[in-house]
């Protein structure tokens, strides 16, 4: 979703590797705005250079924290993704209304994007005292930055402070904000991964780990902790085949950003359904996410969207996805329009066999905002 190199968005970078990210934003001459439905005034930025009670739709949904158990046949259910408020810069107390209210409207999810501040899953603990049943996730942390064993801790913290309701969103970013970021080399990614892995999820499932590999290691008899507190879902951001493999034999499934009904059906889907099926994992979730309005102007709608995420298409991960969907960029795959067209839009997710799907919603004035947020949750409420 928005990650690292979301900060194109304000200038910074994502989690992908197979990542996700969100926005870019910068400066311009048209406003579009991202903000929360109630708040008095939508904070607006202004682009220049480009550098984020209806018909329910039947898709398949896994357990989640939020929802309770979900059979393979479960209608697809509706979040809302928050990671735009982070790339504007809104203060925790806006984020944190922003959940609270999603949660009140009946929305299954929401998520938040880590980008370099504020810290994605500290701002989620802090949601716990406002919220009670939504699903609250991290879409995604990069895992070059942090040890498996400190994730784990801060993951298993979270579920104690939140209730057990967060999704763990995890990737590893791109190979320009990595290097030039942190220094580090982006080598061997896929191996980085499993062995990040193999460290990460025993320490969270049985509260400890031996694993020595050549990138990461550790050796805990019991990492402590609230025995309430209970493993997170973890979702790796994949859309490539070996990260895909990775994310149907080992975690809950996928975390989307920019990959539309096309890719999901034909390259993301399969692959990732072949791969629990081989390592008998139940049916893994597949959380999609893009820019989402109901407008009466979508021409000048996807002309801001294409400014606002033109960096997406530098990126080979992203770009591989928008291909194989067969679209000139991002304003193509987002899902703008008249009321019918997004309620089209949203089907062809479902349709695709995305289990969640995290709204980002854009708009360039208010009316937008309320017309994208009233669709959302007549949607959700039937799904």
């Amino acid at each position: 979703m928005l990650g690292a190199d979301a900060q194109k968005v304000r200038g910074s970078e994502t989690e992908r590797g197979d990542t996700r990210d969100k926005p870019s934003v910068s400066g311009g001459s048209t406003a579009c705005s991202f903000a929360s439905p109630t708040a008095r005034t939508a904070r607006s930025i202004r682009l220049e250079r480009p550098p984020e009670r209806g018909a329910g739709f039947a898709g398949r949904a896994r357990h989640s924290p939020a929802a309770g158990g979900r059979g393979h046949d479960a209608p697809m259910r509706i979040g809302i993704n928050g990671s735009s408020l982070v790339a504007l810069g809104a203060p925790l107390t806006q984020m944190i209304d922003h959940a609270a209210e999603a949660e009140a409207a009946g929305f299954s999810s929401w998520w938040l994007a880590q980008l370099a501040v504020p810290d994605a899953l500290t701002a989620i603990a802090m949601m716990g005292e406002r919220t009670s049943t939504i699903e609250i996730g991290t879409a995604v942390i990069a895992t070059w930055p942090r040890h498996p064993l400190m994730l784990a801790a801060q993951a298993l913290t979270v579920q104690e402070a939140i209730g057990n309701r967060l999704a763990l969103g995890i990737g590893l970013a791109h190979k320009p904000s990595v290097e030039s970021t942190l220094k580090i080399p982006f080598v061997r990614p896929a191996r980085h991964m499993d062995e990040y892995l193999s460290v990460l999820l025993p320490a969270m499932i049985d509260r400890k780990v031996s694993f020595t590999g050549d990138i990461w290691s550790a050796e805990v008899d019991g990492v402590g902790g609230a025995l309430g507190a209970t493993a997170p879902a973890v979702l790796l951001a994949a859309m490539g085949p070996r990260m895909l493999r990775l994310a149907g034999a080992r975690t809950d499934g996928t975390i989307l950003w920019l990959s539309g009904p096309k890719a999901i059906a034909n390259q993301i889907k399969p692959a990732i359904d072949a791969a629990a099926d081989a390592a008998g994992r139940p049916a893994p979730r597949i959380v999609a996410s893009v820019p989402i309005c109901v407008t009466s102007k979508p021409d000048q709608v996807r002309q801001v969207i294409a400014a606002v995420l033109d960096g997406y298409n530098d990126l080979p991960s992203y770009r591989g996805v928008m291909d194989a969907e067969g679209v000139a960029g991002p304003a193509d795959v987002s899902i703008v329009g008249g009321a019918d067209e997004v309620r089209a839009g949203l089907a062809a997710f479902a349709d695709a066999g995305a289990t969640d799907f995290a709204a980002l919603e854009f708009f360039t004035d208010g009316d937008e905002l309320a017309a994208t947020r009233a669709l959302l949750a007549e949607v959700a409420a039937a799904s």
